[in-house]
């Protein structure tokens, strides 16, 4: 079972706002304002970063993405609730926002709502169905509500899509270990890729 912890919160926080862009404000402050929040977020200054996220909102509270990545700092700094609040805010705004329904599904994950985090995962994949690390994650929620069949083929899909995705073998591993299944294929998925892309959202 995943533990349900800091540095797990911290792991998830530093995922998924890379690269997503506010090209789709028209205020330029908002735009620099979010922009200078993703980078403190990317250091891990969760308040610096809720505070320009803040900013940005002020200046245009439809920037459906600020939200996503306020709820990233939140979730970094363990306020769940405030993080999920944040995702709702920005799939209200941009109901097809597959990023927003896999970091949602992850906070409900940490708070122990398996259900609905496979539900948001389920949704994420139906916007972006070659997302690996939404397989990943929906992997890890079936994994502690103990389906572990459902896990394992989940992280197998992962690693269908893409196989440089370590976790993906640690996960899958552990699952097996779980079901008492000690085999080679086992062992193998946790050593035998240490190096590739450890950007999991855990």
């Amino acid at each position: 079972m995943k533990a349900k912890s800091a540095k797990a919160l911290l792991i998830a926080a530093s995922l998924t706002f890379s690269a997503r862009g506010f090209a789709q404000t028209k205020s330029k402050g908002a735009a620099a304002y979010a922009n200078s929040g993703i980078a403190k977020l990317q250091k891990k200054d969760f308040n610096g970063a809720i505070a320009d996220f803040n900013r940005a909102l002020q200046l245009d509270p439809k920037l459906a993405k600020a939200y996503d990545d306020r709820g990233l700092a939140k979730q970094g700094k363990g306020d769940l609730d405030g993080a999920i609040a944040d995702f709702n805010h920005a799939l209200q705004l941009d109901p097809k926002d597959a990023k927003a329904c896999d970091n949602r599904g992850v906070a409900k994950r940490h708070k122990g709502d398996f259900d609905g985090a496979i539900a948001d995962f389920n949704r994420a994949l139906q916007f972006d169905p070659k997302d690996a690390k939404a397989y990943v994650n929906r992997g890890i929620a079936k994994q502690q509500k103990g389906n572990l069949d459902g896990a394992i083929a989940d992280f197998n899909r992962a690693l269908q899509l893409n196989p440089k995705l370590a976790n993906a073998y640690y996960d899958r591993a552990d699952a097996k270990r779980e079901k008492y299944d000690l085999s080679v294929s086992g062992a193998v998925d946790t050593f035998e890729w240490p190096n590739y892309d450890l950007g999991t959202k855990k």
